[in-house]
């Protein structure tokens, strides 16, 4: 029996559709579609199908030349679906058997955006998670009860199937295949290269009521906040915090909370993990000396955060996107470059 080759050594497919959403779109075009050598030769080969007979047309009059039709869809390993044309506009029926065909044989299915609709209409979506744009959330919950939705993430990625939030959410969900395909070092190098974070966790709010604090909490929660994340292994009371900040504890609670999105518990252990993550990609420390210079206290509290948040074992992860080779020990959070 022949091997069916990886999903991510088969060609990247987006979609392409009159109502092209210019944006979503480019987002794949940007990390799959453009040429990469200093990313090695295994990098992704990109490809456009159009649903539809041309011309295509996406938003801010731009015309869409793409490189065949539906037929590029039964040999794609990933097939990308940017936001569709709106929530109550018919998908059509030729376009969902060919996703449910892909999906068959192993293809990954991708969505930005509202491009969950077209997921959804085609069935794959039925008893998994996913998300969308939170503007889109109850529109997808009237026409399809049977999904779980999760409308406050940034992206979920139930394997062969990812679905991610509004317009930049993308971009976080593509880098997250990038470091699944090609591991955290070639991800982090494309990020350098988009000007963008190397990785938001996928859990991560859509948004923050009050992303910008007044001038004066900024003023005093700023340095407050660099600080904490430059100490994560050591443990402050909300008392101290406050006091550090020149506020009662209920005024620091409620304004920290307007500020960052999460208590300051929840924004800590957030931190935490980001750095334990970084440390198991890219130093072989032991794992009690991660634990340690992350704040968690032991390996055993460590692992708990890390399969309740993540989903798997520190050991786990690091055989999954470690570094090969011994490097120098962790450092604590506030000795990082």
């Amino acid at each position: 029996m022949p091997k069916v080759p990886a999903p991510s050594a088969l060609p990247v497919v987006a979609l392409a559709y009159d109502g092209l959403c210019t944006f979503e779109f480019a987002i794949a075009v940007e990390v799959f579609g453009l040429p990469r050598p200093y990313m090695g030769p295994d990098w992704y080969r990109f490809a456009v199908a159009g649903i539809e007979p041309g011309p295509l047309r996406a938003t801010g009059g731009v015309r869409v030349l793409v490189d065949g039709g539906p037929e590029l869809l039964d040999e794609a390993g990933t097939i990308i679906v940017p936001g569709w044309r709106g929530a109550a506009m018919p998908v059509p029926e030729d376009l969902c058997r060919r996703l449910r065909a892909a999906h068959a044989r192993g293809a990954r299915l991708v969505s930005i955006c509202s491009g969950v609709f077209v997921l959804a209409a085609a069935g794959l979506l039925a008893g998994r998670r996913a998300t969308t744009h939170w503007h889109y959330a109850q529109a997808l919950a009237r026409a399809h009860p049977d999904i779980r939705i999760e409308p406050d993430v940034l992206y979920v990625d139930e394997g062969a199937v990812l679905t991610s939030a509004g317009s930049a959410a993308g971009i976080d969900v593509c880098l997250h295949l990038v470091r699944r395909d090609h591991g955290p070092e070639m991800a982090n190098r494309l990020a350098r290269r988009l000007v963008v974070p190397p990785h938001r966790e996928g859990g991560q709010a859509q948004y923050v009521e009050r992303p910008v604090p007044t001038a004066r909490e900024g003023a005093r929660l700023g340095p407050l906040i660099e600080r904490m994340r430059g100490r994560l292994s050591e443990e402050r009371t909300i008392a101290a915090l406050a006091a550090d900040a020149g506020m009662s504890p209920r005024t620091f609670l409620r304004r920290f909370k307007a500020a960052t999105g999460a208590a300051p518990g929840e924004w800590l252990l957030a931190e935490r993990l980001a750095h334990a993550r970084t440390l198991l990609e890219t130093t072989r420390a032991a794992l009690d000396e991660v634990a340690a210079a992350c704040g968690f206290g032991s390996t055993a509290t460590m692992r708990h955060h890390f399969r309740t948040r993540i989903g798997t074992s520190p050991a786990a992860y690091r055989a999954a996107f470690g570094a090969p080779k011994r490097s120098s020990p962790a450092r604590p959070a506030g000795d990082r470059a």
